[in-house]
Order: C-alpha cells, then sequence, then structure tokens
C-alpha cells in the first residue's frame, strides 16, 4: 500500500451541513478550509477562509499552529524505577517525521492544530496494512454521523465519491467542548464577532478607497433631465476614489456640493476596528500581545509581557498539546502497549525564550537537594546518567565564622 496525501485538499469538496440552529444562516462553500459558513448579525458571511483573511484571526491561528508543530514531540517508555525513556518504534517515524507520503511531522501537526482552533474538530485517515498502522492523512469537510453504540462513522466526500470511514480507521482530535463526542467551533460560535470585524474592514476599506473623503449631496435650484442626470455622475466618476483624491472639482449652472458630517474617528472606526482584534483574540486563546497588537498604555517589551508569554503557552498552547497526547495514547499507541508508552511534547522547547530563569532554577533546585541532577535533567528532557546523579546533593558554602581559616579536620 502506498500512503496518498488528500487530492481533496486541492480540488475541494462540498460539505453536507444543515442549519439547525436559529440566529445562523449556513452558506454552501466548498474547500478543505472552508466547510460550514454563517451569516452573522453585521450581514457578512463567516467561514473559515474569511475569518482568514482578518490579520488577527490569521496571526492567531499561525501562532497557536506554528508553535505547537515546531515544538518536538517523542514517544517514551515508562521505567520500573518511575523513569522514563525515549523509544523510536514505528509509531514515533509516523507521529514525528513522515505522518503520510505528503507531509512532515512538523506540517501535519500544524495543519491539525489549525482545523481544530477553527473548526473544533481534527480529522485524519488511519492507514493500515493489514493489523500494522502505517500513517495518517489528513481528511476535511468531515460529518460525523452517531452510531447506536455512542462512536461516529465519519462521511466525507473525496474526488467525487462519497465515502464512509468507521471509528477505528479515524484518527478524530476533539476540540473544546467536545462533551458529545464533538469539539465546538469558533466559527460557529463566534459567527457575530468575527463578522463584526469582517464589516468594520470593509468599511474601512470603501472609507479609504474614497480617498478618505466622505460622500456628499449635490443640489441645484435648476430641474434636470434623466440624460443630464447621467452626464452629471458620469462627471463625478471622474473624482471618486483614493488614486483620485485632491482632485478640485468644478461646479456649474447652480449646482452646490454639501458634504454629509463624516470622519472615521467621529464615527469611531478606529476604534471598533481595534476592538475587532481583541474580540477576535478572545476566540482563540490568543493574547493580543503574541500577535503583535498592544493596548493603550502597553508596550512591547518588559517583564509583564514576558509574564503574559508565558501565561498563553501554559493556558493556550498546553492545553492543546494536551488533546493530542491522550488521544494519541487512547486511539493510535498499541492496545498491548497502553500504560507503559506515551506520547509528550516537549515544554521545555516553549520556554527556551527564558532559559536564564530556567537555568537558574534548576540550578538551585539541585545546590538545594530539592532535586537530584537527573531529574534536572528530565525537565530538560536528556536521558538520566544513573548512579550518583541520581542523589540528592546540597551545596555546603557557608561555615561558622569561627572555624574560618582552620582545619576542620
Amino acid at each position: 500500500m502506498v500512503l496518498r496525501y488528500m487530492k481533496a485538499a486541492v480540488r475541494g469538496v462540498r460539505a453536507e451541513l444543515a442549519a439547525g440552529e436559529s440566529g445562523w444562516q449556513v452558506v454552501s462553500t466548498v474547500g478543505p478550509w472552508n466547510g460550514a459558513g454563517y451569516t452573522s448579525d453585521a450581514g457578512q458571511s463567516v467561514t473559515v477562509n474569511s475569518a482568514l483573511t482578518l490579520s488577527a484571526g490569521w496571526a492567531c491561528v499561525k501562532g497557536n499552529s506554528e508553535m505547537i508543530g515546531s515544538i518536538p514531540l517523542a514517544v517514551y517508555e515508562r521505567q520500573a524505577n518511575g523513569s522514563r525513556q525515549k523509544i523510536e518504534p514505528d509509531i514515533a517515524e509516523i507521529l514525528t517525521a513522515s505522518p503520510n507520503a505528503g507531509q512532515t511531522g512538523m506540517e501535519y501537526w500544524e495543519a491539525s492544530a489549525a482545523h481544530l482552533l477553527l473548526r473544533g474538530n481534527a480529522y485524519a485517515e488511519r492507514l493500515m496494512i493489514g493489523p500494522r498502522f502505517v500513517g495518517l492523512r489528513p481528511i476535511f469537510n468531515v460529518t460525523p454521523k452517531r452510531r447506536g453504540d455512542g462512536r461516529f462513522d465519519y462521511h466525507f466526500y473525496e474526488d467525487g465519491t462519497r465515502r464512509v470511514l468507521p471509528p477505528e480507521k479515524v484518527f478524530h482530535v476533539r476540540g473544546f467542548g467536545g462533551g458529545d463526542g464533538l469539539g465546538m467551533s469558533a466559527i460557529k460560535y463566534g459567527t457575530h464577532s468575527l463578522g463584526a470585524a469582517l464589516a468594520a474592514n470593509m468599511t474601512a476599506a470603501k472609507v479609504f478607497a474614497n480617498g478618505m473623503m466622505p460622500a456628499g449631496v449635490l443640489s441645484s435650484d435648476q430641474e434636470l433631465d434623466p440624460e443630464q442626470r447621467l452626464q452629471l455622475q458620469e462627471m463625478l466618476s471622474a473624482f471618486v476614489g483614493s488614486s483620485k483624491a485632491g482632485k478640485t472639482l468644478t461646479l456649474e449652472s447652480g449646482l452646490k456640493f454639501d458634504a454629509l458630517s463624516f470622519n472615521p474617528e467621529d464615527a469611531q472606526l478606529l476604534d471598533t476596528r481595534r476592538f475587532s482584534v481583541e474580540d477576535v483574540c478572545r476566540w482563540f486563546g490568543t493574547p493580543p500581545i503574541v500577535i503583535g497588537h498592544a493596548g493603550d498604555g502597553q508596550t512591547m517589551w518588559g517583564s509583564g509581557v514576558e509574564a503574559i508569554m508565558l501565561a498563553w503557552l501554559r493556558m493556550g498552547i498546553n492545553p492543546l498539546l494536551r488533546r493530542f497526547e491522550t488521544r494519541i495514547t487512547k486511539d493510535l499507541i498499541p492496545p498491548g502497549r497502553r500504560g507503559k508508552w506515551f506520547v509528550e511534547w516537549n515544554r521545555e522547547a516553549m520556554l527556551q525564550m527564558d532559559s536564564r530563569a530556567k537555568g537558574d532554577f534548576l540550578s538551585k533546585m539541585t545546590a538545594s537537594g530539592i532535586m537530584s541532577s537527573d531529574e534536572s535533567r528530565d525537565k530538560l528532557n536528556l536521558p538520566r546518567r544513573g548512579g550518583a546523579a541520581d542523589d540528592l546533593r546540597a551545596q555546603l558554602a557557608t561555615a561558622p565564622i569561627d572555624l574560618l581559616g582552620k582545619d576542620k579536620t
């Protein structure tokens, strides 16, 4: 069997979705990054693609996904003494280096994290040769249908053909809110927030397209016939648009131009767009500072920002990693090895930005006898040395002052 990559990622498929909830109107879309679309109160259609046209949406999804994709992943075996040993079974190659013929490990986990953030669920077909697990192949626009035993059959289209995979053939990672067996989609539940942000972007674009000039009213004390009105509209079109800002309009025959009172600041357009960045960040669990947005009076540097970054890693990235780890253990680790084998992303790699503080912490814990050298190495995901390295040691750097200079022997 040859590992195949998902051709539907290029061609796209039509999602099977129903508009069951009030307040949302489903928009039929195609493509691996579209799926369900919903119409917001602001009148904007919100899909995965449209959400990613927001700079804040793109930055949040990209930042979280790339972080997860770039963190080292390894398979470990629990030892009799409670320690762990890194191992390299066949599954390690699949999970860390080559999930399928078309993706690296980073690319696969990065894409899976993006689907989890946007849609609440990430799906992949478990590729098998007989009973042997040989790969993971992403599948898109999947419609899970519950079976009598509570599990799901997974329906999707591939190459124009409808396919149905049983639960044992699908690696399904659930996002937040998976109480019914499915994760909750940020696109669906964030429709109105994301739609408002899209509407604000469109409004700003229209304002700039008109050269920051407000609309106005032409008035005349004379009545114009239809032909004259058409000629007047054609004449005015030469003065509309940002590329034509500053041109002088000449009026005659009693025509007067009265500008409507409007400017972006008075209309709170800039404040609305600034708020929309923070609002989008809430839906993806990303502090605005992570995507380069600083609030009023806040800088992009300093200990406060460092604390925010560490909080994002603990509260934003770590829960996503745990979802992947627990689902891999449940669905991909061979049944006979569960309880002994486990996978883990190296969280210490996320903290390399604060390596000095980490080094100071481990040094103090080891020197004060709280941790052994091997326990410190565990924190760095380094193999244990054994022997004396597993002993608790304390650094004796002080002595009574009356003993200074004397031979203590």
